[in-house]
């Protein structure tokens, strides 16, 4: 425990805005990869435990789009639209053969996934830590604000996590597709009586969260190193978020998000050793005060 190194950390402008941009970065990366979980959650009411693979494929798509093309706009679209497409596939080909069944049934079928994904991802890119580099757009001075150091790339990755976010919300809340996705996640007979095709609703849903979670590893590959079993503890990360934050709840997922990467960027420093525990000891404490999350809804 170093409270020295925290306490002066808060009380310097330079410290506090690096850390709080770090702790940024940590949380719209976790609200990508969890909002996608949440999403999938409250209307296929499946906790897809192979959520973190999506993120490590796209990382992977996008590292080897941006390796082809050397443009990394086309490496971040590569990484959502393919993880898109794959969740996809997975949700028509294995997952839908699954609801309603046993949780139990549910969890064995995405942690198998979640061990095919991998060793599929040490036969075609290798088992050793790669690395997508920096973009040359993106390789120039960083930003100073109070004295803190931003790179321009932290920018841009929160800004685009923000701009999912408010997409996100507006489209399922106006939009007449968020309506009845919406509708499906309440009271699926009914809009299925109404002749809307709900198998089609439920791909597009898992294709969505896909997509997310393979955004955020398009965005974190020229930050992160890149190995076989990366989504695994993202994925831990995400589950705790949507805990704190409530699940399918989606403002849940992005406060809950924030907190948790504050709490990892803070913490390094006063509880270097127990960075880990933290996240953990906030979640109980969330839990133990309110049981549904942050903005969690009792169960009807």
């Amino acid at each position: 425990m170093d409270l020295d190194a925290l306490v002066g950390c808060l009380s310097s402008s330079a410290c506090l805005v690096t850390q709080t941009t770090s702790g940024l970065i940590i949380g719209m990366l976790l609200f990508l990869v969890a909002v996608g979980l949440t999403l999938i959650f409250g209307v296929l009411k499946v906790v897809n435990f192979s959520h973190g693979a999506f993120y490590m494929f796209g990382a992977y798509f996008a590292m080897t789009a941006y390796q082809l093309t050397g443009s990394f706009a086309l490496a971040v679209l590569a990484g959502a639209a393919g993880t898109a497409v794959l969740g996809l596939i997975f949700e028509r080909v294995f997952m839908s053969r699954v609801y309603g069944a046993d949780v139990l049934m549910q969890l064995l079928v995405c942690y198998a996934f979640v061990l095919i994904f991998d060793d599929v991802v040490r036969i075609i890119w290798g088992p050793e830590f790669k690395s997508m580099g920096m973009p040359a757009a993106f390789q120039v001075m960083p930003l100073f604000i109070a004295g803190g150091v931003v790179p321009p790339y932290y920018l841009l990755l929160i800004g685009v996590a923000l701009a999912a976010a408010i997409v996100l919300g507006i489209g399922l809340s106006r939009s007449r597709i968020g309506k009845v996705i919406r509708a499906a996640a309440h009271n699926p007979g009914m809009v299925s009586a109404l002749g809307i095709n709900t198998g089609l609703i439920y791909g597009g849903v898992f294709a969505l969260g896909g997509m997310l979670a393979g955004l955020a590893g398009a965005l974190a590959a020229p930050v992160r190193s890149l190995t076989p079993g990366m989504g695994f503890s993202v994925l831990i990360e995400s589950f705790i978020v949507t805990v704190i934050g409530g699940m399918g709840s989606i403002l849940g997922a992005l406060i809950g998000a924030l907190l948790l990467g504050l709490i990892r960027s803070f913490g390094s420093l006063g509880f270097p050793l127990f960075t880990e525990g933290l996240m953990y000891l906030f979640m109980v404490i969330v839990l133990v005060s309110k049981p549904t999350g942050l903005f969690g809804k009792e169960a009807a």
